[in-house]
Parts: structure tokens; C-alpha cells; sequence
């Protein structure tokens, strides 16, 4: 079986344009000029942007413009998805541009399981090897076969395999040594027809084992409903922070005096800790500070609730930052990709200009005091 469909739209560069319904912060920002290529000869076409600052927007998703002007912005709009049935497996490509809920529901549609934990999650499937998105004990990596991957330099398209993506938490090689240096264009799935449930996360754990995948799709909606605001209707971009790893000694020291922390294994012998516990912990859940909070059922969410500085969200998450870290020790690194006019910064190189202080938070969240509301 095969199935395809394909759109096409023309490349243009604006003055001025306005990427606020381009960020789901709905931060105002704009750029002096912005590129939608949709087929290589449009890639072939873009100037030479080796000596300026640029930014490859997705969905903007997990993106948070720091100020009100942004880099020259490359929004790929690669669409189609092609599916070829083999006999024990499905051979799925889509285009960049295709939102990634949306395929889940689609692949679950067409009788593909797999994805079905990762339902929900915002963005386009372009930006999802670059983080290689996971939730509810499934990553991205897990089903990738091969990403197409365009080259500015030589002008050319490249496949990668699921090996040299070197998929790691929340990283790949488009954030290491191939980043910036090109764009992905599209990404091809595996699915193996021999499909059981994964249900080893909490949350999941509940459902019989002989569930199908759309029970499990249903099931992972409603968790993440539950816990996570729509961003059409409160502004955000989903977890904010990474969950932090620790080394056995360090996590041996928190476990004793938070007997109650939870914490998952790793390979390599580290152990994983749970960000929006530890905010909760440090009684940030619920915290706002002007327009700008932490969401009340999930302290891994900021939220926006109607600034229009990004530089607001920076002073919230280093005051979140900052907190935990006098509580724990635990240095908590943004999930979220922080761009300037200059194009993506790290978190720790953002200066904070107006500071959170004069805040006191006693006891749990609902007992914050200070400046706050002034």
C-alpha cells in the first residue's frame, strides 16, 4: 500500500514579519526576513547565511524569542507522508513540515502502532529528531530509520542513519555537530507490524496489558490534558526544563534526606531526576510574577499569561532555576531553545534584566509572599 500526498508552497522573504502566532509562548517578536522552502531547488535558492545570524523554526513549539526582534527565520514547509506496507513492517516518510500529532493519529489510523505514547506532544516532526521527543517510556528514536538532512554548503541532501543521529535525552547530532549547517527535510519511520503495548509508565501501568494502541493514545491524551494547559488557550511550551541526571554518590545524598524522590535508572548507572517535582519541592507550583507564572497542575509548565516580553519567561525560569538549586544542589537546564537577534543562545549566557526579588515562598504554593502582585 502506498500513500502520498504532497504541497507545495512558494518561498518568500518579508520585512517586519510578525512571529508571534509563530511561538506558542505568543512572545512578540519579528524578523526582517523569513524563508518557507518547500523543495530543494527553494534550499538551493537561499542566500548564503554562514556570515549572519539564523534560526530554523519548526512550530515553534519550544522556542522562546528572548527579545522583540529576531534572526533571519528559516520555517521549512516540506509536507507529505508516504507509507509502504513490507510484510513485516511499515516503512512511514513525512515531510518536516507535518505536525507530529496529527501523524500519530494518522499512522494509528492507518492501522500503524508505535507512536501512541507520544500523542499530543506539540511541534512538527522535523524538530522531533533534533530534540528526540519523548514521553511515557517512548522516544523518538525508538521507531527513526533515517532522517534527509540538507547541507548548506555543498547544496546537497543527505541520509542519515538512526546511527548517525546519535540519539541521546533531548539531543542528536543536529545539536552538536550539524547544527545550524543545514535543515531536515523529512524523516522515515520503522514500525514493526509485531506491536505490544508499552505501558511501563506511570500512568500507563493501570491499563490491561491487552489494551489496544488506541486505548493507549486515549489514555495518554487524557494524562496530558490533564497535566499540561492547551497553548491556544494559556500560552506555553510545554516542560520547560530537562529532567536532570545525577551520579549515583549525589542522588545517594538527596535519597536520604527525600526518601520519597523520585528517580529512574539509567543505562550508564546515572539516575534521572523529575524537574517538576523538584520545583513543586522548592513551592514554585502555582508561582506567578506579573504576567508570567508556573502552571498549578504541572510545575514542569510556565506559563503566560499575557506578557508579551520574553525576556519576562527569562527572569521566571532563572528565579526557578536559582531556587532549586539553593535546595537541592541540582542545576535544572531549559528544555526550551532561547533565541536572540543573534540567533539561539544557551540559558546560562542570558542576562537576567530584571531580576525576581524580594519574594518569599513559605510552605507550599499557595503560600507565596512578596513583590510579586505590587
Amino acid at each position: 500500500m502506498i500513500l502520498s500526498f504532497f504541497i507545495f508552497m512558494a518561498m518568500h522573504s518579508n520585512q517586519n514579519y510578525s512571529l508571534k502566532s509563530s511561538n506558542s509562548f505568543n512572545i512578540k517578536a519579528s524578523c526582517s526576513r523569513i524563508y518557507f522552502p518547500s523543495s530543494l531547488a527553494e534550499l538551493q535558492q537561499l542566500p548564503d547565511l554562514s556570515s549572519e545570524n539564523f534560526y530554523i523554526l519548526g512550530d515553534g513549539s519550544n522556542t522562546l524569542f528572548v527579545e522583540s526582534q529576531a534572526p533571519t527565520i528559516i520555517q521549512p514547509k516540506f509536507n507529505g507522508i508516504n507509507i509502504v506496507e513490507q510484510d513485516d513492517h511499515f516503512i512511514v516518510t513525512v515531510g518536516a513540515a507535518e505536525n507530529w500529532h496529527d501523524l500519530v493519529c494518522f499512522c494509528l489510523d492507518q492501522g500503524i502502532y508505535g507512536l501512541e505514547n507520544l500523542a499530543l506532544i506539540p511541534g512538527s516532526v522535523g524538530a522531533a529528531p533534533v530534540q528526540n521527543i519523548g514521553a511515557y517510556g517512548v522516544e523518538f528514536a525508538d521507531f527513526c530509520q533515517e532522517i534527509q538532512w540538507y547541507e548548506f554548503a555543498s547544496e546537497t541532501l543527505h541520509s542519515l542513519t538512526k546511527q548517525a543521529c546519535r540519539f541521546a535525552y533531548r539531543d542528536s547530532i543536529f545539536k552538536q555537530e550539524r547544527y545550524n549547517k543545514g535543515l531536515i527535510t523529512q524523516v522515515t519511520f520503522n514500525f514493526p507490524k509485531a506491536w505490544q503495548a508499552n505501558l511501563s509508565y506511570a500512568g500507563l501501568d493501570t491499563l490491561a496489558k491487552e489494551s489496544t494502541a488506541k486505548q493507549v493514545m486515549a489514555q495518554v491524551i487524557g494524562l496530558r490534558s490533564s497535566k499540561l494547559p492547551d497553548p491556544k488557550e494559556l500560552p506555553n511550551a510545554g516542560s520547560f526544563f530537562k529532567n536532570p541526571i545525577v551520579n549515583d554518590a549525589d542522588f545517594a545524598q538527596l535519597q536520604q534526606q527525600y526518601p520519597k524522590i523520585p528517580h529512574y535508572p539509567q543505562k550508564n548507572g546515572e539516575i534521572k531526576l523529575a524537574a517538576g517535582w523538584l520545583i513543586d519541592q522548592a513551592g514554585l507550583k502555582g508561582f506567578r510574577h506579573g504576567d508570567v507564572g508556573v502552571h498549578q497542575q504541572q510545575a514542569l509548565v510556565l506559563v503566560n499569561y499575557g506578557s508579551e516580553l520574553g525576556a519576562e519567561i527569562i527572569s521566571l525560569a532563572k528565579y526557578i532555576q536559582q531556587n532549586v538549586a539553593k535546595k537541592f544542589s541540582v542545576s535544572l537546564i531549559p528544555e526550551v531553545r532561547m533565541i536572540t537577534h543573534k540567533g539561539e543562545r544557551s540559558f546560562s549566557s542570558l542576562s537576567d534584566l530584571n531580576p525576581i526579588e524580594n519574594i518569599t515562598v513559605i510552605g507550599d504554593s499557595n503560600s507565596i509572599r512578596g513583590s510579586s502582585d505590587d
